[in-house]
């Protein structure tokens, strides 16, 4: 195991005068998989998001990036939520893959703006009173807007997506900041798949049978 954690951390290649890991060349493959099978409604994307997960927690402690280390355990925790969920559809019945696109409902949408800004505040405390982050208040957002965005998307949230391109426009830098160019290069590969996704999930939504909001959900 020791071996295999070693090899990880080991230099695959330089990019932009930085060096590039093995875990985050896995991290990179793995993440715009992961995102493309959302964009196109495929459960497989999170069985690959767990994996991606998995990376960028090695990744992430190496960098110093403690509030999205912890975000990645999480990350795959509501992955497995999100699988089930996705699996079981609409109807129940596992495998059917057929919930619907939605939109959120009012309580939904201020818990989850309320939710970022509550969740960015108390984690950059945290990070700033406990932790040597140089970036306490980009990594709590990232972290607490994250946490948001997945759930909408186990829920098929439509403006779930929106909520990524937020967290895209803001890990770009923080990732090149703290060296990690393949992984900024990858968040920039995430907007566009990202914009790829809302568009999709828009046309699907025009096509099919409108599903209303679950007020007070």
């Amino acid at each position: 195991m020791n071996f295999i954690v070693d090899w990880l951390g080991t230099t695959a290649f330089t990019l932009i005068g930085n060096t590039v890991s093995w875990v985050e060349v896995i991290g990179f493959v793995t993440g715009a998989a992961c995102v493309w099978g959302v964009a196109r409604q495929k459960i497989w994307n999170w069985p690959v998001g767990i994996a991606n997960n998995i990376a960028f927690v090695i990744l992430f402690l190496g960098a110093g990036l403690y509030g999205e280390t912890v975000l990645q355990l999480i990350f795959a925790a509501i992955a497995v939520y999100g699988w089930i969920k996705w699996s079981r559809g609409a109807s129940g019945t596992t495998g059917s893959n057929d919930l619907p696109i939605r939109d959120a409902s009012r309580t939904e949408a201020f818990g989850a703006v309320a939710a970022v800004m509550l969740g960015t505040a108390a984690v950059a405390w945290l990070l700033h009173a406990g932790t040597d982050s140089q970036v306490p208040i980009p990594d709590a957002f990232v972290l607490a807007a994250s946490l948001v965005a997945t759930y909408a998307q186990a829920k098929k949230i439509f403006a779930h997506w929106y909520v990524w391109i937020a967290i895209d426009l803001v890990s770009v830098p923080l990732y090149f900041s703290r060296g990690l160019a393949l992984t900024g290069i990858l968040y920039i590969g995430f907007l566009a798949l990202c914009i790829y996704g809302l568009v999709g999930w828009n046309r699907l939504r025009a096509t099919s049978k409108p599903v209303p909001e679950l007020a007070g959900v």
